[in-house]
């Protein structure tokens, strides 16, 4: 039996890391909301389309392997990217306040949770996109060799 037969094939690995992140992210956005009782903005709103149909897709594409996924999951999570990174500048206060999309309900530029004094729940988001967009990526580019 060949050594290298006993590992998992590295594309099925980072395909994996990328479930583990977004199944990680979509139960703390439910926690978060469910559990904790902080209602959701419309800026975490729409984070959440872009986020919970990862789980499932990228899960379906770990049994058997199929790389193609990448071709639905990266612009979901680029999508999902531009929205944190947006919400993150907001709540940051380097787009003013008056360019939220929040005008009713719950406001975007406001942190209802900061972790560690400064680690918001759009900075949350903002990092695991950021993580899945990287690694789908470089899967991508591991693809194409």
């Amino acid at each position: 039996m060949d050594e290298a037969s006993d590992y998992p094939d590295p594309n099925w690995t980072i395909l994996f890391v990328c479930w583990l992140l977004v199944t990680a992210a979509t139960l703390g956005s439910l926690f978060f909301s469910e559990v904790m009782g902080l209602p959701p903005c419309s800026l975490c709103w729409y984070q959440r389309i872009f986020m919970f149909p990862l789980p499932i897709l990228l899960l379906m594409g770990l049994f058997p392997l199929d790389a193609k996924v990448v071709r639905y999951a990266l612009p979901l999570a680029l999508a999902g990217w531009a929205i944190a990174a947006y919400h993150t500048l907001l709540q940051l206060g380097v787009i003013p306040e008056s360019a939220a999309p929040c005008s009713q309900g719950v406001s975007c530029s406001s942190a209802y949770l900061e972790l560690f004094g400064f680690v918001s729940i759009p900075v949350l988001s903002l990092l695991a996109f950021s993580s899945v967009v990287g690694l789908l990526i470089f899967l991508s580019r591991r693809l194409l060799r």
